[in-house]
């Protein structure tokens, strides 16, 4: 952050023409990342959480003006409000009970701080030219540039914790571990209550019956003309707000007009980041004798369904199946179950992958599962990934989901090994779209 406070100032100045110094500073907020959290030895989080959260406080020169801690069991599933607190309660004993917010910056005068930061800078710098030899951000991630990067650095790390290059503790090193007795049980995680949507159904419906039609018609239409021509859509936007529209009508009627834009997926990419190359070998001759037993190559359809954004994931085991020898048909994500059914049928494909990690997992895959049976497809092995409780994964795999991963499955080419087999087991069970 040092290093980016820095080349904010020097681009606002320079590039921007922003002469007052308070106006170059650089002020941001922050969601202390959650990728590094494991599944395995949660409790470890704690101290992954404080150690980033202190990245972006200790420097006051670059500091964040607002930070958001993930809670410990985030990887398990949905965090309780005690959870939740937890986090809050590190932010607090920082703030209150310690004077690092009440010096000057600590870094200043660092000759090793400042060697470091002058390397990002000069990193960085040469990374604002490649996107400017794009054509700028936007063309940039337009032609997918931007993620095929994002995807690549994170295969890159995947493939140094597979080699155990970069130690994850719990996961690739000091694995033993005692019984924890933060978890263990049914009320370790968050559970939502059925009525919840039941509610907020109610609610809506409620809500519609109230507002005056006409009004709203009248509203979507005026949106859908300013939408159509050069007028500004705010104005439009708001007197739908006040007559009652709903988001979701408001975002389907700008939908008909302009299109549902689909961003790159990054995984069209040769990895340069290689794992245990004779696994790799076994992996590859596998799949060779699989594609000999379906009579073509094996295909795997991955996919999202759902409001989910997190797709790290999802693609990280398309770029393994493709490294393997397996065709891959991922679209991103956020897919309806019906255009997810779609595409297995149109695209022929073996198995059907989902990732999952918006809670939703139950009711996402049996719509998925009813859809695919809708298609004559109910035959196709489904394997699911995501943040999903032991007694729910009970759940999937009674009603015939072939297997369910969780974060503490970290071993990729043992999860690809188990989805070839599942492509040309002769017993496969149909799942059972009703349960």
């Amino acid at each position: 952050m040092r290093a980016f406070v820095s080349m904010w100032d020097r681009l606002t100045a320079e590039r921007y023409g922003v002469e007052d110094p308070k106006l170059r500073r650089f002020r941001y907020g922050v969601q202390v990342n959650s990728l590094g959290l494991t599944e395995s030895q949660p409790e470890n989080n704690v101290q992954r959480i404080v150690l980033e959260m202190l990245a972006v406080t200790l420097s006051r020169d670059a500091r964040a003006r607002a930070i958001q801690l993930p809670a410990w069991n985030e990887a398990l599933g949905l965090p309780r409000p005690w959870d939740q607190q937890w986090a809050l309660r590190m932010q607090q004993v920082l703030a209150f009970e310690t004077d690092l917010l009440e010096h000057e910056d600590i870094f200043e005068g660092s000759v090793v701080v400042q060697r470091k930061v002058d390397e990002l800078i000069a990193s960085a710098t040469e990374e604002l030219a490649n996107v400017a030899a794009e054509g700028g951000m936007i063309a940039a991630v337009d032609s997918g540039y931007v993620k095929r990067n994002l995807v690549a650095s994170h295969t890159t790390r995947l493939r140094a914790i597979e080699r155990a290059d970069l130690k994850i503790v719990g996961v690739n090193c000091f694995e033993d571990s005692a019984p924890s007795p933060l978890t263990g049980g049914a009320a370790d995680i968050l559970q939502v209550d059925a009525s919840v949507e039941a509610d907020q159904i109610a609610r809506l419906q409620s809500h519609r019956a109230a507002r005056n039609d006409a009004e709203v018609a009248r509203t979507l239409t005026a949106l859908a003309d300013a939408a159509r021509g050069s007028d500004n859509i705010m104005h439009a936007s708001i007197e739908c707000a006040r007559a009652g529209v709903t988001t979701g009508e408001w975002a389907e009627q700008l939908r008909s007009i302009f299109g549902e834009y689909r961003a790159p997926t990054g995984i069209d990419f040769v990895a340069g980041a290689t794992g245990d190359e004779v696994l790799l070998e076994s992996l590859r001759n596998k799949t060779i004798a699989v594609g000999r037993t379906l009579g073509r190559p094996p295909r795997v359809l991955i996919a999202k369904p759902g409001l989910d954004g997190h797709s790290n994931g999802a693609e990280q085991i398309a770029v393994k199946c493709r490294d393997v020898g397996m065709e891959i048909v991922y679209e991103g994500i956020r897919l309806p179950p019906n255009q997810i059914a779609r595409a297995a049928e149109e695209e022929g494909v073996h198995l059907v992958g989902l990732s999952v990690l918006s809670g939703s997992h139950l009711d996402l895959v049996t719509a998925v599962a009813q859809a695919l049976a809708a298609r004559a497809l109910a035959h196709l092995p489904i394997v699911v990934g995501g943040i999903i409780p032991p007694a729910d994964a009970q759940v999937l795999r009674a009603n015939g989901v072939r297997a369910v991963y969780t974060p503490k499955d970290a071993d990729l080419n043992a999860i690809v090994g188990e989805m070839l087999e599942f492509m040309c087991d002769s017993e496969t069970t149909p799942l059972r779209a009703g349960a």
